[in-house]
């Protein structure tokens, strides 16, 4: 999985690239500590080239997106694939974590 932050203002825009999973997802962690140690208001994750989460992934997201909304921010994952999506879909993340 790359990861790739790029700041406008107090916007993050996040893009991922690969797969998250067990094997890569210490790395994912030290990645998005910039965002969950930074003032960001907002985070917009761009998803179209991310080919698969585990539930590993899946709970990084649910850390990222509790610490954004206990700063009062917010965050958005776009672009995201079908099956991706549907992984969200089935474990009820996508009811917690807003995607468009």
């Amino acid at each position: 999985m790359n990861v790739t932050i790029n700041e406008e203002g107090a916007k993050a825009l996040v893009t991922l690239n690969g797969r998250l999973d067990t094997t890569n997802a210490d790395q994912f962690m030290k990645d998005i500590t910039p965002l969950m140690n930074g003032s960001y208001q907002e985070i917009e994750v761009d998803c179209t080239d991310m080919e698969y989460t585990s539930s590993q992934g899946l709970r990084m997201f649910l850390m990222l997106q509790k610490n954004v909304s206990s700063r009062g921010a917010k965050m958005v994952l776009r672009n995201m694939k079908p099956h991706v999506k549907e992984v969200f879909d089935i474990t009820g993340f996508s009811h917690i974590i807003t995607i468009l």
